[in-house]
């Protein structure tokens, strides 16, 4: 009985596209699974770069800020001293060296940002236009 039923050509060829579709499915899930990676480690990578900029901004404008308040106690402790004086209001170099990384740094993720979803959204219309 057995016999017969594999040679049924039916059944083979019902066992022919269940095998075609398996291995489509197969192929799909690696694509999905390599384009997730891919956003992932670019999120990781955006995120390390906006992490890694925030702390030096931060470690560099926190070095300005101890010096304004130590400035600002000494006013406090010497008003007699600060009368007449205006204090020079231009920032420092080393703050304005920081803003401009920073500015830099958020322009150059913006831009990488722009392209990633450019990129996903191009992606998407591709596979929704396919179906």
């Amino acid at each position: 009985m057995e016999l017969l039923e594999s040679q049924d050509p039916e059944k083979i060829r019902l066992i022919e596209t269940s095998d075609r579709h398996k291995k489509a499915l197969a192929k799909e899930m690696k694509s999905i699974s390599d384009k997730t990676e891919s956003i992932v480690k670019n999120a990781l990578v955006i995120g390390g770069v906006l992490a890694a900029t925030y702390f030096l901004v931060s470690q560099l404008s926190s070095s300005n800020k101890k010096k304004k308040r130590a400035r600002a106690k000494a006013s406090i402790v010497n008003p007699a001293e600060e009368i007449g004086e205006e204090e020079d209001e231009t920032p420092s170099v080393l703050s304005q060296i920081s803003a401009k990384v920073a500015d830099t740094a958020t322009i150059v993720l913006i831009d990488l940002a722009k392209e990633a979803l450019a990129e996903f959204l191009k992606n998407r219309k591709q596979q929704n236009g396919d179906s």
